[in-house]
């Protein structure tokens, strides 16, 4: 009889700390009725109730597992778009880098040459000092254009 009521009180004491430890959670109907239960429901806005305290806990605080991985997915796809446009980014400047060299080398080319020989449709021929005036001014603007800062 004496180990029945120890039990028995042991189980007495043990009953609260049980009951605190469970989550309650409390959502709405479409029909507008509130529901409480032990499981979150799935594709509705729930919100925990503290049952020390009776108050519940709002969606803002908490989110469901599913909107916890709606959420991650959007933070991943953001993160591969900044990465992407990142990688698009760093080819545009070598791009530019890579202009600005070969604009330099022909500039340094025709300062340095009295005659400039190209070849057009399979024939060699020598640019008249027009063309090379012509040549050197593209060639500048393509300096000035790709080797300077880019553009925002």
């Amino acid at each position: 009889m004496i180990q029945r009521l120890i039990l028995l009180a042991l189980i007495g004491l043990m009953a609260p700390t049980l009951a605190f430890a469970e989550s309650v959670y409390r959502w709405e109907d479409e029909n507008g009725v509130v529901h409480f239960g032990d499981r979150e429901p799935t594709g509705r806005a729930s919100e925990r109730v503290s049952v020390k305290t009776g108050q519940s806990s709002s969606d803002a605080e908490r989110q469901s597992a599913q909107e916890q991985v709606r959420a991650l997915d959007e933070s991943q796809a953001e993160r591969e778009r900044r990465e992407k446009e990142t990688a698009v980014e760093e080819a545009r400047r070598k791009q530019r880098e890579a202009r600005c060299q070969t604009a330099q080398a022909n500039l340094k080319t025709i300062n340095s040459n009295a005659r400039i020989r190209v070849e057009e449709d399979g024939e060699q021929r020598y640019l008249s000092p027009e063309e090379i005036e012509e040549k050197k001014q593209q060639f500048e603007d393509i300096v000035s254009e790709s080797c300077g800062e880019p553009a925002s």
